[in-house]
């Protein structure tokens, strides 16, 4: 028997723009469920058995916000691939979403064929977590799949890291998409500006210390004492530099 469609979460409080993605989503055969209320949504989401391909999740929610959802479900260990929906005007939403476990975001207003492609591409990414069935081979993996460093492997491939004594850390495709970043680069001073352009895509005209935030987080990941890391370095007034090695 074929396995169902993916489902899509759609938490998002105007019902115009809901009806509007629900009926594109479902024309592109996917089934949906739309909830206008963060806290009901957070509820949901955390007591359902349904196998969810993606939450659409909106900042502005009567109940609970989206930054307090996506936080509360990382917490419970929810880890269902989310697309934040965050106003234009407010690239601060974008960072805190990012800081709070969103995997990716998308400023209003926005194209609907890119809100798709957006989609299938988070979806398929974090489709490399899941078990092939047995009858079947594994699928593809992507080149340059891990990064090993002092006990440590980053695996892009599956979103994971594992530490000392195969502690496992579950990553969202953002965590892992800016620790590639760093370790392409190690040794090398990154800008806060690359990153915010060049893994978060915001353009922005003025430098934000929102960021820092995040590389804490990253830090509770890959350092032994993240109050005095060896690894994820601070340039100060500059931005970030990874050393797989700590100095001595």
């Amino acid at each position: 028997m074929d396995s169902p469609a993916p489902l899509i979460v759609l938490v998002e409080d105007e019902d115009h723009l809901a009806q509007g993605l629900i009926f594109n989503l479902q024309a592109e055969g996917y089934r949906t469920r739309h909830e206008a209320d963060g806290e009901a949504a957070l509820t949901w989401l955390l007591e359902t058995t349904e196998n969810i391909g993606a939450i659409l999740l909106d900042v502005m929610l009567p109940g609970k916000d989206g930054f307090e959802i996506v936080a509360a479900l990382r917490e419970h260990e929810r880890y269902f691939p989310v697309l934040m929906l965050t106003a234009r005007s407010r690239p601060e939403d974008v960072l805190e979403g990012l800081n709070a476990g969103a995997d990716d975001y998308l400023p209003k207003p926005f194209d609907l064929s890119l809100l798709l492609v957006r989609l299938k591409t988070l979806m398929r990414r974090a489709s490399w977590q899941l078990p092939a069935p047995a009858a079947a081979p594994p699928p593809p993996k992507p080149s340059q799949d891990h990064y090993d460093f002092n006990g440590r492997s980053i695996h892009f491939d599956t979103l994971e890291l594992q530490g000392p004594e195969g502690k496992i850390t579950h990553l969202t495709v953002m965590e892992a998409d800016l620790l590639r970043y760093l370790t392409d680069r190690e040794g090398a001073i990154v800008p806060r500006k690359d990153i915010l352009e060049q893994v978060w895509r915001v353009h922005e005209d003025t430098d934000t210390r929102a960021i820092d935030n995040f590389i804490v987080r990253l830090r509770r990941y890959i350092e032994d004492d993240p109050s005095a890391p060896a690894h994820l370095l601070t340039v100060r007034g500059v931005g970030y530099r990874f050393m797989a090695a700590p100095q001595g």
